[in-house]
């Protein structure tokens, strides 16, 4: 069985001072890709694609490309806003990228197996990677993994996350998209527009983009997309979310999308203060002999 991981490196982040994707952790100087990486082909994935921009793909390969070419097939898409399907053309007034769902499609002519789809700037654990891969022993349905919102907050800042509503049957109903999450004292905490604020359960799921998809769902992904820009190509600044194309496979072809559990701990680096917290983190894994020191070795 041949699985392919696509990891979405193309955007920017100006709160982070720099090209956060290729900013690396501890001693060995390794990206948490390169950790990504290194988890998915222990679970037997054997084609990582990576989409990045065109204006940043040298130094990506020096820095990236070259080090993970050595033990897995890699490829690169290259995510653009004028990228889009015969018969659009992007507006002048664009401000960026279409979304997650956009730079997915954008790798889909190196895509010839089921394939994951990952943050570039996640930690998602050996085990998530393990999860998908038994699970597709026996099953050939999109799913999700999830992970409990508790865990996955910033200690500096507030987040958004994609929150799951599940059916009796630990299947996924929908993903909400829920912006401004904190913590505050020993509750969690998310801000509406209107400025009130109301409480979420610790213990609920959500999504962290760590997203497993058929081959032949890419034929329903493009679809959605077209009738996406039919609708909202003027809009200088939405984005088309794959959540979105999830929640319209549920409610509109009867998909049955299971959410996997993992036990596998989860860190980010959105802004430069969780670079301590991650650097301790991948110290920890490390003194615990889940991870060599170097990589390729």
């Amino acid at each position: 069985m041949s699985l392919n991981l696509v990891v979405l490196a193309a955007w920017m982040w100006s709160r982070y001072w720099g090209l956060k994707q290729l900013d690396t952790f501890w001693s060995w100087h390794h990206a948490l890709m390169e950790y990504s990486v290194y988890d998915a082909k222990r679970a037997w994935f054997d084609k990582v694609i990576f989409v990045i921009r065109k204006s940043f793909e040298e130094e990506f390969k020096e820095k990236i490309g070259k080090k993970i070419e050595q033990f897995i097939t890699v490829d690169y898409a290259f995510q653009d806003m004028n990228g889009l399907p015969s018969g659009f053309v992007c507006p002048e007034t664009r401000e960026k990228p279409w979304g997650t769902w956009h730079a997915v499609l954008s790798a889909k002519d190196y895509i010839d197996w089921p394939f994951a789809v990952i943050n570039a700037d996640d930690f998602y654990g050996r085990e998530s990677y393990e999860v998908i891969a038994n699970f597709l022993k026996s099953n050939d349905k999109n799913a999700i993994v999830w992970y409990k919102i508790s865990e996955v907050l910033s200690d500096y800042w507030t987040v958004s996350r994609g929150m799951c509503e599940l059916n009796p049957q630990w299947e996924l109903i929908a993903i909400h998209e829920t912006k401004k999450i904190y913590k505050k004292d020993w509750s969690i905490f998310a801000d509406r527009e209107n400025w009130t604020s109301f409480e979420i359960n610790a213990n609920e799921l959500c999504s962290m983009n760590m997203m497993w998809f058929k081959l032949d769902s890419l034929w329903y992904y493009e679809r959605y997309f077209k009738e996406f820009l039919e609708k909202n190509i003027n809009d200088p600044k939405i984005e088309f979310y794959m959540p979105e194309v999830i929640t319209r496979l549920i409610n509109e072809e009867w998909e049955h999308v299971p959410v996997l559990p993992t036990s596998a701990q989860w860190f980010w680096v959105t802004y430069q203060e969780d670079k301590e917290n991650t650097n301790k983190s991948i110290d920890k894994l490390i003194e615990e002999w889940l991870y060599p020191m170097n990589l390729r070795e």
